[in-house]
């Protein structure tokens, strides 16, 4: 552990100063678990870009490259596990210091990790949802309805994030789509793709429990996307204190009161002596 002792002491200072706050984490925070993150420390795109919302709905050859590359990168993200800042941030929820804990990832570690009032801004990787009929499956039996219409591409070499994986053009293109069990309809995961946008009443829970804490602390995330810098920019609105632990630059440096440029992995497990 290379945690800086004057980080653990500013950050153990900020807790006792706000004792009812609300967290949003992002990818940062599931890297060591396993998944990658979109973005370089100074926020930069480093993957080719992902299907976006729209195209989706009206592109069975996009659809057909979503389903290719999630079939060999879903493993991945079934298999990773919980880090040691997601079970520190767990503990912390059981001293009642936390009022809600957001979250932009969709790999539902924090729930396996032990915290119980989290809101998955983004949705859940584990479950697809039919378009016409709107029955939810879970993810594991559509990827055992893949590997039954199509040949097993096994684990994706290198992990992308969200379960996204590199296949060459023409194997995405020879995927058999998979279908709802129950009408045949067509299937999406139920996540807020990119272009999408997430649900009004999900927002609303989000920003009262941000109204009702005294700060907003954020975790392991670039904020580049609108999604999360809201939050940060409603509490700043609301003269909320803001403290962000991620090692790079972030969207919401300018109107922090607190940044602290470690790895979350470090910092917050530190703290675990203080929050038993």
């Amino acid at each position: 552990m290379n945690v800086n002792l004057g980080d653990i002491a500013t950050f153990q200072s900020f807790l006792a100063r706000h004792r009812r706050i609300t967290v949003l984490t992002g990818a940062g925070i599931s890297r060591a678990g396993g998944i990658p993150t979109y973005r370089d420390e100074e926020g930069v795109w480093q993957h080719s870009e992902p299907v976006q919302h729209r195209e989706f709905l009206t592109d069975a050859s996009r659809r057909q490259r979503y389903w290719a590359r999630s079939m060999r990168g879903w493993p991945a993200v079934r298999d990773a596990q919980p880090t040691p800042a997601h079970r520190a941030l767990a503990a912390l929820e059981k001293t009642g210091q936390i009022e809600l804990l957001i979250t932009q990832n969709v790999d539902r570690l924090h729930q396996r990790a032990g915290s119980e009032r989290v809101i998955d801004l983004h949705g859940r990787l584990d479950r697809v949802r039919c378009l016409e009929c709107s029955t939810m499956h879970t993810r594991n039996a559509i990827q055992e309805q893949l590997l039954e219409h199509n040949p097993d591409p096994g684990n994706a070499l290198h992990a992308r994030p969200d379960g996204d994986a590199d296949l060459p053009p023409a194997l995405e293109q020879q995927v058999i789509l998979p279908q709802c069990i129950s009408c045949g309809g067509m299937l999406m995961p139920d996540v807020v793709f990119f272009g999408g946008t997430v649900p009004a009443a999900r927002v609303e829970d989000c920003m009262a429990a941000l109204q009702r804490s005294d700060a907003l602390l954020v975790v392991g995330s670039s904020l580049q996307v609108f999604s999360g810098f809201r939050f940060c920019r409603r509490a700043s609105e609301l003269g909320k204190a803001i403290a962000i632990i991620n090692p790079g630059t972030t969207r919401a440096d300018a109107i922090a009161d607190l940044k602290l440029k470690a790895d979350c992995q470090d910092l917050i497990p530190a703290l675990g002596q203080f929050v038993r």
